[in-house]
């Protein structure tokens, strides 16, 4: 069998192919069903033994040989295409950059950096905990009674439990308390350090909204007493508000976690309807605070004997209203690019207490 001009015949077809449409009809007109080496291919059927081992390595080496070219075909003629399109598709590195929207950071997320560089400055660390916890932790450690109104399914969100399911009740937390607890359980006294994050009730207006942000800190030694839970929140709204004259004043109140309970209020002035920090014969309320109760010292394993300390707690929302000037407390969860762009900050603008909060 003599396969040198159905070799030549269709290497040529193949080198002078000016497509890849042009190639493909080339493989059909000789490897397809129908193709003529294929069809040789039928024939070594009819073929004597001795004529198949001659014929059949031949036809083999000969398809192998047109795939071969084929495939180097279809490479060249793509290797081709991309030269072209490189001729009219090219980027000059040297020009500037197209100009692009930055993002910003929204206002939550800038005064909880704020606070914690504040905090931080004052010694004190940072903890996280769960956002789903045991009403172990959110209530009962924190003395709250069983009878108390916020641990009424009208405030509380409460999770979910299958029939039989005897497991203590789990809510979403109502406070960042519980990370007081987990924090004084795990590392003993003394202790300083703040409690950031979202916390959740069933409120809605606006000035509330079923998952808002809340800040809590403790510190734990002991000769701690209220004139240390006075200065540390006197120089804390000092460098938070950025005003030097600043005047707290704190009002006997009750809270199950703290004895004795303050609320500290701040002065103000509202003269043309606009908010100003530290001046005028205005006070807004702005934290709780008080000295930590025995009963949740003895939660968080720590004698109270031998230990004692202050907490304090406020909402980081209502914290960048006051700052800010952001009236509604609903539009931080809209996700509105509009009101983000108004109030948002600047990426790289990291807050820190000596270099500036809100610069």
């Amino acid at each position: 069998m003599d396969l040198s001009d159905l070799r030549g015949k269709y290497l040529g077809q193949i080198g002078d192919a000016a497509d890849e449409a042009s190639l493909e009809a080339v493989r059909v007109a000789a490897l397809g069903k129908k193709g003529e080496v294929s069809l040789k291919m039928r024939e070594l059927g009819k073929m004597t033994p001795e004529e198949r081992q001659t014929a059949g390595p031949a036809l083999n080496a000969l398809k192998d040989e047109l795939n071969n070219a084929i495939a180097a075909g279809k490479a060249s003629l793509a290797d081709a295409a991309l030269a072209e399109r490189l001729k009219t598709e090219w980027l000059d590195v040297t020009l500037s950059p197209r100009p692009t929207q930055q993002g910003s950071i929204h206002p939550v997320s800038q005064v909880t950096e704020e606070v914690t560089a504040i905090f931080g400055e004052l010694g004190f660390g940072v903890k996280e905990g769960p956002q789903i916890e045991t009403d172990w932790y959110n209530f009962d450690a924190l003395n709250i009674p069983a009878e108390h109104p916020t641990r009424t399914e009208m405030d509380t969100f409460y999770m979910k439990r299958g029939e039989g399911d005897d497991r203590p009740p789990h809510v979403l937390r109502t406070h960042t308390s519980p990370v007081q607890i987990r924090g004084m359980l795990n590392d003993g006294a003394p202790a300083r350090f703040i409690c950031p994050g979202r916390v959740y009730r069933a409120d809605y207006d606006q000035t509330h909204t079923p998952m808002f942000h809340q800040l809590e800190g403790l510190a734990i030694d002991k000769d701690i007493s209220m004139a240390n839970l006075k200065w540390c929140l006197e120089e804390f709204c000092r460098a938070f508000f950025e005003v030097e004259g600043i005047e707290l004043r704190f009002r006997a109140s009750h809270f199950p976690f703290t004895e004795p309970s303050a609320e500290v209020d701040i002065r103000c002035s509202w003269g043309g309807g606009q908010l100003k920090i530290g001046a005028g014969d205005d006070w807004m309320e702005i934290l709780g605070s008080g000295m930590i109760h025995p009963k949740v010292l003895q939660a968080g394993g720590i004698d109270p004997d031998q230990w004692q300390g202050f907490a304090f707690g406020m909402g980081i929302d209502r914290l960048a209203m006051l700052k800010y000037g952001i009236p509604d407390l609903r539009a931080f969860f809209d996700s509105d690019l509009r009101w983000l762009k108004h109030y948002g900050f600047a990426a790289l603008d990291v807050p820190t207490a000596h270099g500036g909060l809100s610069a």
